[in-house]
């Protein structure tokens, strides 16, 4: 018997994932291709002020994840901050959100896609970034549970391709401590610029959200899941990055194209460098299984309010998945993935993940009047905000004009619906 969703008749996804899950779907999403891509153009604006940065986007992250964790359990449905932002802060504020979740992490896994097929084959980067993309979509049309199982065996080999990286640099003569002094060579508009690319990294806890309606026990299990996510990524970015400074340098990271290999072949084991490629992809891999999980999710939320097509809120009658709007963004995607540019796609991303969770700051802020309360969600809205406008003009203009395409049609479309009234 199909049972009603939580905001109305539409049917409801099937609780099936558990803490431990939740916590692998995150990893998935945070322990991904960041990593080995996001160090060099941080480090790059940075200079000497990487792990700055890091400690910068990782606070502003904790922030993000402590509302999101809040507001999760509180309204455990698909969505997100879709549903957060419609429910504490009004209609307009939920479409904001959900349209700059859609559009940025639509474009986020047009990158992941793309990394990958630069790690596999990098003279067909296109043509593989197009074929994972439709082998992901089609073992998410599966079902969740079978999502939540690769991404465990996804996690497993990248975690064990990173601590190899960290063991062999830290391990090697050509670790010098003295490459990790902390200064801010870049200046403070580089730290706060290399935050926002290391942010693109971090934000993947939303997908455990996203996934609210299929979470058993959701009030218990969120509010663990999250913090656990996020804290085990801090974790292994900071070892990571330690090590890979500790070889490179600041200024040898931030000219690096693959700074994870170069780190190792540096650290006189070029053996290892093939293995860091296949982590790469695998990495890559695992964020765009749980990008498309999260995106369908917000996309379905959307669709059963009507602010993208109704057909999109269909939910399959056997493996209870938003069928149709995983198909939807797959198709999307891969068409992002055989035109797009990977550089482009991740700026255009980190301003549209940025907006969505100033919005959730935003909401969580309504929840208590307590000032003790509302410090997390204050510092969270305002680190959001700084660090969306210290991404690169280009990211940010392109970004601000999407947004604002986005919230004209809200306004014609609320114009209409009004009229017929």
């Amino acid at each position: 018997m199909t049972q009603p969703g939580p905001f109305g008749s539409a049917p409801a996804l099937r609780r099936t994932l558990g803490v431990g899950d939740a916590v692998v779907i995150g990893l998935g999403s945070m322990v991904g291709a960041g990593i080995f891509a996001a160090l060099a153009p941080a480090a790059d604006a940075a200079g000497s002020g990487l792990l700055l940065g890091l400690a910068l986007a990782a606070l502003v992250a904790y922030c993000n994840a402590t509302s999101s964790a809040r507001l999760a359990a509180l309204y455990p449905a698909s969505g997100g901050t879709y549903v957060y932002g419609r429910e504490r802060l009004g209609p307009f504020w939920g479409f904001l959100a959900g349209w700059s979740f859609v559009v940025g992490k639509t474009a986020s896994c047009a990158a992941m896609a793309l990394t990958v097929g630069a790690y596999v084959w990098p003279g067909q980067a296109h043509a593989v970034a197009v074929a994972a993309v439709v082998a992901l979509t089609a073992v998410n049309y599966g079902g969740i549970q079978k999502s939540a199982r690769l991404t465990r065996v996804i996690v497993a080999v990248v975690l064990a391709v990173l601590a190899a990286v960290v063991v062999v640099c830290l391990g090697s003569g050509e670790s010098d401590a003295g490459r990790l002094d902390v200064g801010v060579s870049g200046g403070v508009g580089g730290v706060l610029q290399a935050a926002g690319l290391l942010f693109f990294a971090f934000a993947g806890y939303a997908r455990i959200a996203t996934l609210g309606e299929e979470v058993r026990d959701p009030a218990r299990t969120i509010p663990r899941a999250v913090p656990l996510a996020l804290g085990i990524t801090l974790a292994v970015y900071a070892c990571v990055a330690v090590a890979v400074l500790s070889v490179l340098g600041a200024g040898g990271l931030g000219r690096a194209e693959a700074p994870l290999a170069d780190a190792v072949r540096a650290a006189g084991a070029p053996g290892l460098v093939p293995v860091v490629r296949v982590g790469a992809a695998v990495a890559a891999l695992g964020s765009l299984l749980a990008l498309v999980l999260g995106v369908s999710r917000t996309t379905l939320a959307m669709a059963r309010d009507r602010h993208l097509p109704g057909a999109l809120a269909a939910v399959h009658p056997r493996f209870r998945v938003p069928h149709r709007a995983e198909l939807a963004v797959g198709a999307v995607v891969a068409v992002l993935a055989a035109t797009v540019d990977v550089r482009g796609a991740i700026g255009f991303s980190s301003f549209g993940v940025l907006t969505y969770y100033a919005v959730a700051n935003a909401s969580a802020w309504t929840l208590d009047p307590a000032p003790v309360k509302r410090a997390l969600p204050a510092v969270g809205l305002l680190g959001c905000v700084v660090l969306a406008f210290a991404l690169p003009g280009t990211s940010v203009v392109v970004g601000s004009g999407v947004l604002a395409v986005g919230a004209v049609a809200y306004g014609v479309r609320s114009r209409t619906a009004g009229g017929r009234r």
